[in-house]
Formats: structure tokens, sequence, C-alpha cells
């Protein structure tokens, strides 16, 4: 029987970037009433929060970077960029989103656990080696993969980036290291800019970056047959031990953020599709981490439909759903990504 992990602290609702703010504590605050129901709570088991230590931290971070971070928690208010912004209880929240998917990642390793998810603030994929970004702080998904191989003795771990945007900082931190493949799908040309077919890695990490830039009005269906027609056998070729999400949810219909149409029955299909890939791989090693998602009742769908299909409530029919697919969009993104990566992956000639 799955048993799925749910990382959650009520210490991440005080990072309080300002009034106004698209990354708001309403955001935990309205998914955390999904988690309180008492059919989910029968199904899921809660993940033990703690806070990730400086070493942890320097494996993506620089130490100068973590210092500065640290000295926001002297300040009421502090703008690292325009966008992202700090208050005095924004460090202990970000060290407790790094140090909770790290601990949900113990937990699947050591069989304690087939799943997680770990639904946390501030988000993390866009943070930098040495910069805030993004709303992000501290980028918790590489935290996770590197915690996954230095501490854990992984091999090879997948992240897959479903975000409406491009998750820069988890690709530049991994775009040299074939231990990690990060593959992610995303709206082409929004913030931060990056996330060309064309970014592949470099040195011994060539071809191990693999980037699905998307333009707008993309739904359930065509996610669905990308997953599964791109995603599926590369995913399959690696052999990960692990597989990491970073789980946004600004690809909604309604989200404000975004320019997709996804609604939660795709973000279901997403999701058992790497499910299925993890069953195969690692004995169901999966492991997902809130990024964005910024439209409240959106957001609540969304994770209620993910967490159905982790606690094996739902299941989703993925081959129905991506059949449904508009080819001529799906052929758009495979035609590009397939010229670009069949020289790496058997699976794609």
């Amino acid at each position: 029987m799955s048993k799925t992990g749910i990382v959650r602290d009520n210490r991440c609702l005080k990072h309080l970037p300002g009034e106004g703010h698209p990354e708001s504590h309403k955001r935990l605050e309205a998914v955390y009433t999904v988690l309180d129901k008492p059919e989910l709570q029968s199904l899921t088991t809660a993940v033990k929060t703690r806070k990730a230590i400086r070493d942890e931290l320097l494996e993506i971070h620089t130490p100068e970077y973590i210092d500065k971070l640290a000295d926001t928690a002297q300040r009421s208010h502090c703008a690292l960029t325009p966008d992202t912004l700090t208050c005095a209880d924004s460090y202990e929240a970000a060290l407790l989103a790094a140090g909770g998917l790290m601990q949900a990642i113990t937990m699947v390793e050591a069989g304690e656990l087939t799943n997680a998810f770990a639904l946390m603030r501030p988000p993390g994929h866009h943070a930098e080696r040495s910069r805030a970004m993004g709303f992000c702080l501290f980028n918790n998904v590489a935290l996770g993969a590197s915690f996954a191989r230095k501490a854990l003795g992984m091999r090879r771990v997948l992240i897959v980036d479903w975000d409406v945007h491009h998750g820069n900082g988890v690709q530049h931190a991994f775009e040299r290291d074939a231990s990690v493949l990060f593959i992610s799908v995303h709206q082409n040309l929004r913030f931060p800019g990056t996330g060309f077919f064309t970014e592949i890695g470099a040195g011994r990490g060539e071809g191990f970056t693999l980037n699905i830039p998307l333009p707008g009005r993309y739904g359930d269906a065509e996610y669905a047959a990308l997953f599964n027609r791109l995603i599926r056998p590369v995913a399959l070729e690696f052999e990960p031990e692990l597989i990491l999400v970073s789980a946004g949810f600004d690809t909604h219909i309604k989200d404000p953020m975004g320019g997709m149409r996804m609604t939660p029955q795709g973000f279901k299909g997403l999701t058992r599709i790497l499910m299925e890939i993890a069953a195969l791989c690692c004995n169901g090693r999966l492991v997902l981490s809130l990024e964005g998602g910024y439209h409240l009742e959106a957001l609540k769908a969304s994770v209620t439909a993910v967490l159905q299909e982790l606690t094996e409530t739902t299941v989703c029919n993925v081959s129905e759903l991506a059949e449904q697919a508009d080819l001529k969009k799906v052929n758009f993104a495979l035609k590009r990504a397939f010229h670009v990566h069949r020289h790496y992956w058997k699976n794609l000639k």
C-alpha cells in the first residue's frame, strides 16, 4: 500500500514579503485547509520538519549568500531583489522549507514512505548559487537533490519542473553534472527568460538538461501527451533512483501569473505518469516540492488532485487524457526537443 508523507509547518506562514505580494502566506493557509480534512489525514503521514544545516546549504549556495540571508533575521523588512522580499521570520522559514524536503527524501529513501509532498514556502527553483530571485531564497529542490546524492548515496536523481516559469537556479546548479537529469516544461519567454530548447547542459552534464519551452494555452491533454512521449522515455532510459518535482500550479487556467490552460485533472495526469516512472525505476520514490500557484482556489484544488493520485484515492487514465491533445501543439514541442536531444537519448531515436 502506498504511503504518502506530508511536510507542513506553520512557521512557514510567518514569511511575509509584504501586503499584496503574490507569494503570500495565504497560499499555504489555503493548502493547509485541505490537509486538515479527516479523509486526507487518514491517508497520509506527517513528516517531522527540520531546518537545513549550513553544510547542507553549502552544497548549493555560497557562504556569503547564506550569511546574507541569515542577516535578514535581524531585520523587519529587506528587499533582496525588487520582487524577493523578507521579514525577520523569512530565514527560518527558508531553512525549514529546505530541511523539510530533505527529511521527506530521507524517509522515502528508507522505505518509510512511498512518496511525499513538501507543502512549504518560500519556494526555491529560481534561487541561484549566490543570489535570491523570483520570490525564492534557498533552492529547495536543488538542495534536496544534492542531499540525496551526497548524504544518501543516490547515483542518479531526476528533477522534473512543471511550474509555468523555468527553474533557472536548479538548471545552473546541475548543468555540468550527469548524475542529475533536469527536465523543465514551462511557458516560453516568461520570467526569468531562460530555458530554451538549446540549453542542454555542458561538459559531463551535456544532454542532461532537457528544456521544453511552450507557447501559451497548452492544457491538460497536451501536457499529458508531452510527458508520455518525451519525458517518460528519457526518464526510463536514465533510470533515476529518486524523482523530485518542482510542483508549481501557475499553469492552471485561472492563475494570474501564467498563460496555460491546466486544470486539476491535468495535474493528476502528470502525477500519475511520474508515479508510473518511479514504480518502474526506483520503487516508487517520488517527492514533490511546492513552487508557484497564485490563485488560491485553483491551488487548493490542484494540490488536492495531486494528493488524491499520490494516495491512490484516484487513478488517472493518462492514455485517455493524452488522446484528447491538439497534435499540432504537441508536435511543435516534440519536433524541437527530439531534434536537440536525439543524439543523447537512444529512446528518442
